[in-house]
């Protein structure tokens, strides 16, 4: 898979920096801005592919399935960011888990040769008892790693969705995946570096799938992230204001309910605004499928 490398677009020479080292600071920063202002218009045209992508997710979550990502260097290390801040975010447990290749270790330091087994995720794969309801979310900025196009490959042949990220166009991921999306960012400013635009159309990309999933799974009110888990002072505090701005009542009154509802937003808000009991908010929240606004509805 290495003899072609060189005609991906994400390893062509970006012909607008060819005197980069001839620049002044400003100069260098304008122009990685100019380059970083394509990102945005690159993933656009993928999104009927991203949208189609959350459809898969938030069916198989709503079976009790998992999404896993997996990647090598930038790619997987993007991946443990969007999950890592899916639980303190949305609450949630396992349902959104990241490998990456060469393991813990390889979240600081390069772990060489990680990305070219074959058989790493497999086993990987296997001890996260990964089953046909699970979703497998494979990341490359190449669209060529043998690590993730392997673990498609296993996914795929147990009966599992599969979605693959790259920043190549007709990527090799793809090819083996249920969607394939491929933004294509065109060359980066630093020749192959893809820690920069096909990094940044990665994060981009996985804001979407974890974000829009939990919006579609009842985790979201108005724009409020109802479900997060104030497990910190911040966070406390994030709680209560959001109570505020959901029901218009003043601190003192969110403070209250946020600790009568067992530090449950979304159990506090219905309280205040349909003035019952947490007991009966959460029945309410609970027929609703976690959905506040549907709760609000009932009787």
């Amino acid at each position: 898979m290495t003899e072609h490398i060189e005609q991906l677009v994400t390893e062509k020479p970006n012909p607008n920096t060819l005197k980069l080292d001839e620049l002044s600071p400003l100069e260098i920063v304008q122009i990685m801005n100019e380059e970083d202002q394509k990102v945005a218009l690159a993933v656009n045209k993928e999104l009927p592919k991203i949208a189609h992508a959350i459809e898969i997710i938030v069916k198989q979550l709503n079976v009790k399935g998992r999404v896993i990502y997996f990647g090598a260097g930038t790619s997987g290390r993007l991946g443990i960011l969007d999950a890592s801040e899916c639980p303190p975010t949305f609450s949630t447990t396992d349902e959104f888990i990241a490998l990456i290749a060469g393991g813990n270790s390889a979240v600081k330091s390069a772990v060489e040769g990680a990305e070219d087994s074959e058989t790493l995720i497999i086993e990987e794969l296997k001890a996260l008892k990964f089953t046909s309801k699970d979703v497998a979310v494979g990341i490359a900025a190449s669209g060529r790693t043998p690590y993730v196009i392997s673990g498609l490959k296993y996914a795929k042949s147990i009966g599992a969705h599969t979605i693959s990220i790259s920043c190549n166009p007709d990527s090799m991921l793809s090819k083996v995946s249920d969607v394939g999306i491929d933004v294509e960012v065109g060359p980066e400013v630093l020749t192959g570096s893809t820690r920069l635009k096909a990094g940044t159309a990665t994060k981009m990309v996985l804001n979407m799938l974890s974000t829009a999933s939990m919006v579609q799974m009842g985790k979201v009110y108005g724009n409020l992230m109802v479900d997060l888990n104030p497990s910190n002072i911040k966070l406390i505090d994030r709680a209560k204001r959001i109570i505020m701005q959901a029901t218009g009542v003043n601190e003192k009154t969110a403070h209250t309910a946020l600790y009568d509802a067992n530090l449950k937003v979304k159990v506090a808000i219905v309280m205040i605004k349909k003035n019952c009991s947490a007991s009966d908010a959460m029945n309410k929240l609970e027929r609703a499928n976690g959905f506040v606004s549907k709760a609000l509805k009932l009787k």
